[in-house]
């Protein structure tokens, strides 16, 4: 890997390769492609699943979860249900009814190798097969902690998280949104998931829901960090980078961060939210390390 993870440090550029290789061979061996009709609609889903992507939401749930000494398969499992849920986003937001995009993770959108019908459904069976895999008993031999998982992700993708994100972006093409505004939208739609995994990660470490303040305040300020991130990777970045069309937001008469912050302000508020997410694992010691580096890594990055 390089870009972003040459910025990175070694511990960082270790755990985004490791965890990376895991997800995708888990999404290998669950998306086994079968011998009849269906089998389009699997190379489709192992099309969207497989190769490239930043891997953040799986890897914040290695590093939250490492604190309290999780089974790593009980991780990897974790991890890919969230990402099932990232990628069936991606593939229904690249849709001619939504970004209409092309290009994704350097490769042609779902819509574009497989058509629209396809698309729509490999996103469906993704979002289903992420709660399948949190219900199984692989994941977590307690059902409590199952059912907190399965609640826990399931919010996070639905109207008050993701998916109700989605619908205020569309809206936002419409409308002139404020700064607060702007800031719920991409608290749902890009925060949401991000929250989650971290939410997750403790969840498997059997932590008590208010014992995960700190890490709900560190997972929601390098959710905004990370957004404003991708505001000025949008004006700034490198089209063949980032592995799909920038400049989207600005086309469209969106209001983002950087519309409205401006470019010095935006991001000297980025670096502030990562200080703030770094001090809210004060009662952590170098077992939190990661978590630091991941903070850090969400300005570093150039896609």
């Amino acid at each position: 890997m390089n870009g972003p993870v040459a910025q990175a440090s070694l511990a960082l550029a270790s755990a985004l390769k490791d965890v990376a290789a895991n997800i995708d061979r888990h999404f290998d061996a669950l998306l086994a492609v079968p011998d009849d009709p269906r089998a389009e609609l699997y190379e489709a889903m192992r099309h969207a699943a497989i190769g490239g992507g930043k891997r953040l939401r799986p890897l914040l749930v290695h590093a939250t979860a490492r604190l309290f000494h999780v089974d790593a398969i009980s991780v990897t499992r974790v991890g890919t249900a969230i990402e099932c849920i990232h990628v069936y986003s991606l593939i229904h937001d690249d849709l001619p009814a939504m970004d209409n995009d092309d290009m994704r993770r350097g490769k042609p959108t779902v819509h574009k190798r497989f058509g629209e019908a396809t698309a729509v459904l490999a996103g469906d069976c993704l979002h289903a097969l992420a709660f399948e895999i949190l219900s199984a008993e692989e994941t977590h031999r307690d059902a409590f902690v199952r059912s907190e998982l399965v609640a826990e992700l399931s919010h996070a993708a639905g109207p008050n998280g993701m998916a109700g994100g989605q619908m205020m972006d569309l809206e936002a093409e419409k409308s002139s949104f404020d700064l607060p505004t702007v800031t719920r939208l991409q608290a749902m739609k890009t925060g949401a998931l991000i929250s989650c995994a971290v939410e997750c990660g403790a969840i498997l470490g059997r932590v008590a829901p208010d014992a995960r303040t700190g890490l709900r305040g560190y997972a929601r300020d390098i959710g905004l960090a990370f957004q404003i991130a991708d505001d000025i990777l949008d004006v700034e970045g490198d089209e063949e980078l980032a592995g799909k069309k920038l400049r989207k937001d600005g086309d469209a008469g969106k209001e983002t961060f950087l519309s409205l912050l401006g470019l010095d302000r935006a991001r000297e508020q980025a670096q502030a939210l990562v200080d703030q997410a770094i001090e809210h694992l004060h009662g952590f010691g170098a077992e939190a390390d990661l978590l630091r580096d991941i903070a850090r890594f969400t300005l570093d990055r150039d896609r």
